[in-house]
């Protein structure tokens, strides 16, 4: 029996979507300070500090970082991403014990 060709090539490519879009490596999310040096994740969900009462204090900024170069290691610069996640792109954060968790963004925010 002869198999159609109408069936077997959409199935095939299919298949190589699925098999791309599943091996896609997960860009880098990394928590910031305003001077782009990566710290500790925990401090992207702190709400923004208080002014304190010392003259000149300025409350640090702390966001994630979205791809771009650098790693995860406290105190290393980071460039050439985004703090905005892009659509379509696949984030992933590392912990210091070395699981990961992850940020997936398919929508436009």
């Amino acid at each position: 029996m002869k198999r159609s060709a109408h069936v077997t090539a959409p199935l095939l490519a299919a298949t190589a979507l699925a098999l791309l879009t599943a091996c896609k490596q997960k860009e880098m999310q990394r928590c910031v300070d305003e001077n782009g040096v990566v710290v500790d994740n925990s401090l992207c969900g702190l709400p923004p500090q208080q002014l304190s009462n010392q003259p000149g204090y300025i409350p640090h900024i702390y966001r994630y970082y979205y791809g771009g170069w650098g790693n995860y290691d406290l105190g290393t610069r980071v460039g050439g991403g985004s703090y905005v996640p892009l659509a379509g792109h696949s984030y992933g954060t590392v912990g210091r014990g070395g699981f990961g968790s992850s940020f997936g963004h398919g929508g436009g925010e």
